[in-house]
């Protein structure tokens, strides 16, 4: 599971189911070098989304894949 300070590059790499509600909510910069080591609080922060409710939707992607 994902938290705020999961780094996007890592959701990425780790969770790659997780990258279709990153997508659909915006997020479409995924493969930019700077998106890899920024944590998924500050994505959601630049990006103007509450982090808490971005966390859920991505935990719940995850947990649906498994």
């Amino acid at each position: 599971m994902v938290n705020e300070k999961t780094l996007v590059g890592e959701i990425v790499r780790n969770h790659p189911e997780a990258v279709e509600v990153l997508m659909s909510i915006g997020m479409h910069c995924l493969g930019c070098p700077a998106s890899q080591m920024e944590s998924l609080e500050d994505a959601c922060m630049v990006h103007g989304f509450d982090p808490a409710q971005v966390v859920e939707a991505i935990n719940e992607r995850i947990e649906a894949a498994s």
